[in-house]
């Protein structure tokens, strides 16, 4: 039983998730004055070990942008017009006013080269500094928090003018017997339910 308890004790814990500030104390800036980044993302990226469940905090504000990318292509251009949405990502914080503060924070949820940059400017940001590669490892994998299926795409509503949906008509009827208990238990079934998923 000692034993155990010494094996216990001396075994060391389970690696946690990382919060890495993108650029450390810098942030994310871009100087307009230098017409370059405030410091160099690159050298930072490489001093850091990036693990799948780890997030990026990207300290900032509205004058830079922070773009997500799986693409070289697209990283290496700094242009993300003609980019997928399935492999670019825009992130903001929802505000348009000009020099406002922002924390954004990235979940690192795909294994291999991901690239960031800004693209404000037409891509002058990103071609003057403000970007960077990392190669994200496996390390534990995912959390159950972030290993969750992508939502289904989004699709817009039918319109007034759509035609409306066809009427489908279900064979067989009521059973015969106790009906009316049988659908009364079904009700408060279905109620039970959405008073469950209300709380």
């Amino acid at each position: 039983m000692a034993l155990l308890i010494a094996i216990a004790a001396s075994a060391t814990p389970a690696a946690s998730y990382t919060n890495h500030t993108v650029g450390g104390d810098a942030g994310w800036f871009f100087n307009t004055t230098t017409n370059t980044s405030i410091i160099d993302y690159s050298k930072w990226a490489a001093n850091q070990t990036f693990s799948l469940g780890d997030f990026l905090i990207f300290k900032t504000n509205t004058n830079q942008t922070v773009v997500q990318t799986y693409n070289e292509t697209t990283y290496q251009s700094c242009n993300t017009d003609d980019a997928s949405d399935d492999d670019t990502f825009h992130y903001d914080a929802g505000s348009n006013e000009f020099g406002e503060a922002w924390t954004i924070a990235v979940a690192l949820t795909i294994e291999g080269p991901n690239y960031y940059l800004s693209d404000a400017d037409d891509g002058v940001q990103c071609q003057n500094g403000l970007s960077f590669a990392i190669d994200v490892k496996h390390g534990q994998g995912l959390p159950p928090s972030l290993n969750q299926p992508p939502p289904p795409p989004y699709m817009e509503p039918p319109s007034a003018d759509s035609p409306p949906s066809p009427t489908v008509a279900v064979a067989g009827g009521q059973p015969s017997g106790n009906g009316d208990s049988r659908n009364a238990a079904n009700m408060r079934a279905v109620l039970g339910v959405l008073l469950l998923l209300l709380v």
